[in-house]
């Protein structure tokens, strides 16, 4: 499913990732774990093709394309399709409803109106929000509003979950919530998740934990 092979990043003379080499399999709950500075964002933010990697770096192939042989419209619309994301913080667009977030990335795939709702509310209704549908983000809970993120990132059916600390900002009942309901969506939708986390119980739940330290992966 991911494929990346000498991962480089600097930021001027920032050199944060040094070589980076991982394979991931489709179906996997992979876990990335280390110190703040260690680099463990700046990866999922090239693994999800949100940033991309230095110049003197191999390559990063995700689900048998090769990303940086992708044009920048070529890309977004291949993250569009393939990649979900969930932040620590929600990010939801707080002019709109629970169903309206859910139903943008679908929006912009260009699917109808009426199908993108359907979708939207089976996953609402799968997350125990059926009765939130209206709901704007300021009348959600923390936990609510989180699991309208993870319907967000599962409406276009995406081969890839990126997850970074979704659990971060949620108190400890929900966050164990979250971090069941992400197995349960492996099983249910068979999505490949990567998730950087600080919690180490979660991040030993996953079927892999990489551990980073100092822009490597050291076991």
């Amino acid at each position: 499913m991911i494929h990346a092979k000498n991962i480089h990043k600097h930021y001027g003379d920032l050199h944060v990732l040094k070589g980076v080499s991982l394979d991931i399999k489709s179906g996997e709950v992979v876990s990335i774990v280390g110190a703040s500075g260690a680099g463990k964002t700046t990866l999922l933010h090239i693994l999800g093709t949100l940033d991309s990697a230095s110049k003197d770096s191999g390559e990063v192939i995700i689900n048998n394309t090769k990303i940086d042989t992708l044009s920048g419209k070529e890309l977004a619309a291949f993250r569009n399709k393939n990649i979900g994301f969930i932040f620590q913080f929600h990010q939801l667009l707080p002019e709109f409803t629970a169903l309206e977030n859910v139903c943008i990335p679908a929006f912009i795939k260009g699917t109808p109106k009426g199908e993108a709702e359907k979708k939207a509310k089976k996953l609402l209704d799968f997350l125990g929000l059926s009765n939130r549908y209206e709901h704007k983000p300021n009348e959600l809970s923390g936990g609510e509003q989180q699991r309208v993120a993870v319907a967000r990132a599962l409406v276009n059916d995406p081969l890839l979950i990126f997850a970074d600390e979704p659990s971060g900002n949620l108190d400890s009942t929900s966050a164990d919530n979250l971090h069941n309901l992400f197995f349960d969506l492996r099983d249910q939708f068979k999505q490949t998740f990567v998730i950087v986390t600080h919690n180490e119980e979660f991040a030993d739940m996953a079927d892999r934990k990489l551990v980073m330290s100092d822009g490597k992966i050291i076991s």
